[in-house]
């Protein structure tokens, strides 16, 4: 080779750092810069004589074949995993490398020039990214299994004890002494406060995972947020607490879900009641038509909060007292979800607050749009009340606790799953179904559904109750056509209002 051509492949492939050698017409090696010395340990002159076209291990691989492709029709290729007999020959472990094949006519002459990359690290990196995604896969499939065991096992039972204790409650109060009022109230106490922190920390779990689907449909924030606070102006009568209500109008629609937000007001006034020991409570609502937004404040002459706990107030598992003898208990998810919840429906949230004088926390929700509010409206007012309900239970265990729940508005007939008929539905005149499903006949569930929605002709709504909390689940059953989705355990009031939500369409 001539030293005008050496010149010019020194001045190009020499500054560079992966290893690069040149062939000839004929395959003979007649170049190799310094990076590829160091890799394949080889100087030129030990190469001398050496041609790809009798390489054993190219033509094995038919790298030959693809090198005189590339002088042939003049066009650059790449291969992957590029291996010679010289790499397989030397004491060090082969590395993987991708090489660009192009051709080079200089001085009338033609080349085919080798660009060698090692890839090695990049590989090992990604196939440790590879095993990490896997293990946090596998991580999440037992934390998965893991929450879907933990919910039914402990879901279940406490939807018996919790509904149970309330039904005692109201029925007993009158008939007891206050000594065993006093372990009635303990036992229904300590039953919602175990409720309350199973279902937060799932419901957190999920958000946090990004499996959590919202299911947003137009209600009436006044109705719901009215059904909500009937319990907590009890309780604050108990702590001689003024509790106030103003609604700007009677019906302001709202596009939310009924569950987040019902898990939204019972965490703000829930807060509310416990850090507030004297005063009062106040709930505004109004509309902020300009904004399309539904405007929501709760007042507390409470304990207010420090100014520089405030930056922290959102995050999970945090109060203000963390001392293990602090005066109110909770586990401090109830803030952070809420603000979850409210922001995935396209709201927001803040606080005022003054450490010793009390704390406003306002909310905001959209408003619905105008043509899908006067429907609702048109379809809520058309409501008749009292109506006939058909149970499926297989297990026995629920349909006591829903009948007792139900019984001052509704009539509940049961009958198995496994009974169940198409021509139930068709003869007899039901205004919805409400359907006690186990983890172990999920699939025969879905079927029943399913054959439930074959009926054109009679659209009755389908509540799922379960133990069941992942949603990806819960949507198997929305698809195949349930209306609502209950998980247990829940309280008297969260039937009764989905019960009269569902029947008013």
């Amino acid at each position: 080779m001539d030293s005008f051509n050496l010149k010019y492949f020194e001045l190009c492939y020499e500054p560079l750092p992966f290893p690069v050698e040149v062939f000839d017409e004929k395959g003979f090696v007649v170049y190799i810069n310094s990076a590829f010395s160091k890799r394949w340990g080889y100087s030129l002159t030990e190469l001398s004589g050496y041609s790809y076209a009798t390489d054993k291990e190219l033509q094995k691989r038919e790298i030959v074949q693809k090198i005189s492709t590339v002088l042939l029709k003049k066009r650059p290729i790449e291969l992957q995993n590029y291996i010679d007999t010289r790499l397989l020959g030397a004491d060090r472990a082969v590395p993987f490398l991708k090489t660009t094949i192009f051709p080079i006519n200089l001085s009338s002459k033609t080349y085919v020039v080798l660009f060698h990359e090692d890839q090695s690290d990049v590989l090992l990196a990604e196939e440790e990214v590879r095993k990490a995604r896997d293990a946090s896969k596998e991580a999440d499939r037992l934390k998965s299994t893991f929450l879907n065991v933990l919910s039914h096992e402990l879901r279940t039972p406490l939807n018996i004890i919790l509904g149970y204790s309330t039904i005692i409650k109201e029925n007993l109060r009158d008939k007891i002494g206050n000594e065993d009022k006093i372990y009635l109230d303990n036992l229904h106490t300590g039953s919602e406060r175990l409720f309350k922190s199973i279902t937060q920390m799932l419901e957190f779990a999920q958000i946090e995972a990004g499996n959590y689907k919202m299911n947003i449909e137009t209600l009436n924030l006044s109705h719901i947020i009215k059904n909500c606070l009937e319990p907590y102006k009890i309780q604050a009568a108990e702590k001689k607490l003024d509790f106030s209500l103003r609604i700007g109008q009677e019906n302001i629609f709202v596009d939310v879900d009924l569950q987040c937000l019902e898990a939204i007001i019972n965490n703000l006034i829930d807060n509310a009641i416990k850090f507030t020991r004297q005063g009062y409570i106040e709930f505004e609502v109004e509309t902020f038509n300009e904004r399309d937004l539904a405007v929501c404040k709760i007042k507390d002459t409470g304990v207010g909060i420090s100014t520089e706990y405030l930056d922290h107030l959102y995050r999970p598992f945090s109060q203000e007292d963390l001392e293990i003898g602090r005066n109110f208990e909770g586990n401090g998810l109830g803030l952070a979800i809420s603000k979850r919840y409210i922001e995935k429906m396209g709201g927001s949230l803040i606080v005022d607050s003054i450490k010793g004088v009390g704390s406003t926390f306002t909310f905001t929700l959209p408003l619905a749009k105008v043509g899908k509010a006067e429907q609702f409206k048109k379809t809520f007012e058309k409501s008749n009340g009292v109506s006939k309900i058909l149970m499926l239970d297989d297990s026995g265990d629920s349909f006591p606790l829903i009948k007792a729940f139900l019984k001052d508005n509704y009539e509940v007939d049961l009958i198995p799953s496994q009974d169940f008929n198409s021509v139930l539905i068709t003869d007899e005149k039901f205004s919805a179904i409400i359907f006690d499903v186990t983890i172990n006949y999920w699939n025969r569930g879905l079927e029943i559904v399913r054959k439930v929605r074959k009926n054109k002709s009679k659209k009755i709504p389908i509540v799922i109750l379960s133990s069941e909390f992942l949603q990806e689940k819960i949507q198997e059953f929305r698809k195949a056509g349930a209306d609502e989705f209950l998980v247990k355990p829940f309280a008297k009031g969260e039937l009764v209002s989905l019960i009269n939500k569902i029947t008013t369409h």
